[in-house]
C-alpha cells in the first residue's frame, strides 16, 4: 500500500469516528431534552404553541 493510500483511509476512517460521534452525541442529547420537555409538561407547564391547553 502506498503513503497517499494510507493517508486517504486514515482521513476517512476519521472522518468516519467523528461523524459517528456527533450522530451518538445527537441522539444522547435528544433523549434528554425530551426527558426535559416531559418533565416540565408534567409539573404543568405548557407549549406556547398548545392550543389544546387554552381554554
Amino acid at each position: 500500500m502506498s503513503v497517499h493510500a494510507l493517508y486517504v483511509m486514515a482521513a476517512y476512517a476519521i472522518t468516519a469516528v467523528v461523524l459517528a460521534g456527533l450522530i451518538g452525541w445527537i441522539l444522547i442529547d435528544q433523549r434528554a431534552r425530551k426527558r426535559d420537555l416531559a418533565e416540565l409538561e408534567a409539573s404543568g407547564v405548557r407549549r406556547r404553541s398548545d392550543k389544546a391547553g387554552k381554554s
